[in-house]
């Protein structure tokens, strides 16, 4: 798919203009009704976590897909089915059991659409995602031997395992800084 001329390169600030970059321009599902949401689980899930946490995944892990902020969360762009490999991921990790402010939405879900910088208080693009382009390809995936992504596709996205210890990290870290002046409680 390419852009056609005329047609945006960034998302446009009012929402039925950027429905239409949304839907037409990314060939991305969205929601009806306002504020303009997209639909998460069909071309992406939504990893969801505070903002001083992301920032420092972002410093750690730089290759990654899109990534909104919205007030003090923000949400980075995995592949579709993501959300809920979450959970054992994270026991698997061995961040089971580990109270995280760290989220996902998936099928069924949906996220709130960043529209153009200064257009209201709703979320905004850190990484917006590239019209023409197919994303899946550089979302974080689960991958398998040797670095060969589950269902064939291409190893130039970041690893999903990686992006989420990497975050699980930093949303305790974040956690614990939140909580200086209590003791720690070590077992």
């Amino acid at each position: 798919m390419t852009t056609a001329p005329g047609r945006p390169r960034t998302v446009p600030a009012d929402e039925r203009a950027a429905r239409h970059w949304y839907e037409h321009g990314l060939g991305w599902p969205t929601a009806g009704g306002t504020p303009l949401g997209l639909l998460t689980g069909v071309r992406f899930d939504v990893l969801e976590l505070p903002a001083a946490a992301g920032l420092a995944v972002l410093r750690r892990v730089p290759d990654t897909g899109p990534v909104a902020l919205h007030g003090t969360r923000m949400r980075l762009l995995v592949a579709p089915g993501s959300a809920q490999e979450l959970p054992e991921l994270l026991r698997w990790l061995e961040w089971g059991g580990v109270p995280l402010d760290l989220s996902a939405l998936g099928a069924g879900g949906r996220t709130a659409a960043p529209l153009a910088r200064g257009a209201g208080d709703g979320p905004v693009w850190l990484r917006p995602p590239v019209p023409g382009r197919e994303v899946e390809p550089t979302l974080p995936a689960a991958t398998v031997r040797g670095g060969t992504r589950a269902g064939g596709a291409g190893a130039s996205a970041p690893d999903l395992v990686r992006l989420l210890g990497t975050a699980a990290t930093e949303c305790h870290r974040a956690r614990l800084l939140r909580g200086r002046g209590q003791p720690f409680a070590f077992s």
